[in-house]
């Protein structure tokens, strides 16, 4: 009796230990069909400048009840594509870029904000361009997690988020003496499935 006793006595305390540890925060791998960042600035006051960039990769972690996330996400910035080939290599070149020595931008969150409802609203972090790391906060423009059919019903979560920077904190002075514009608008398209 008293062998059963200690036996139910030692899973009831197995049992409140599960039900004690914090929640593991999921993982979710990158989809590059659904993930690309493209960039926005003013040309001289009349039309706009855009590029894609069209190879990302890196890992996320986040748990809503928890509400707890993290990520580290890197641009290709050979990948440039703004449709016009002579305008990419000179995006890509030490005038702008300069991807041959700087073939990487990153960031790195240091903390996610989430609504009530366990979407994210915010991401804060440091933004690494042309060698320079800099805080920057991303904001959610839209997010949703969804049963992706075609991953055999797996979630997956993803969204458009913006940020807007001074590109000139990066060094990123290109024909700023002749008043064209520093600031840039960042648009990251992601989706990414729960890792199995």
């Amino acid at each position: 009796m008293r062998s059963r006793s200690l036996t139910l006595a030692a899973a009831s305390a197995a049992a409140l230990l599960c039900l004690a540890a914090p929640a593991q925060a999921a993982s979710y791998t990158i989809d590059p069909n659904h993930t690309f960042v493209t960039f926005e600035i003013d040309h001289n006051g009349t039309s706009t400048n855009r590029g894609r960039f069209d190879k990302v990769q890196g890992s996320i972690e986040f748990d809503r009840d928890a509400k707890t996330g993290q990520a580290d996400i890197s641009v290709d910035m050979r990948s440039i594509n703004t449709g016009t080939p002579g305008f990419d290599k000179h995006l890509q070149s030490a005038d702008v870029f300069n991807a041959e020595q700087f073939a990487t931008a990153r960031f790195v969150s240091e903390r996610f904000v989430f609504e009530d409802n366990g979407k994210i609203n915010e991401i804060h972090g440091q933004l690494t361009l042309l060698g320079q790391t800099h805080p920057v906060t991303i904001e959610a423009e839209r997010f949703n997690c969804y049963a992706n059919r075609m991953l055999q019903g797996r979630e997956t979560c993803g969204g458009d988020f913006e940020l807007s920077i001074d590109r000139t904190r990066w060094g990123l002075n290109y024909a700023t003496q002749y008043g064209a514009a520093k600031d840039v608008k960042i648009i990251i398209q992601i989706e990414a499935a729960k890792a199995k």
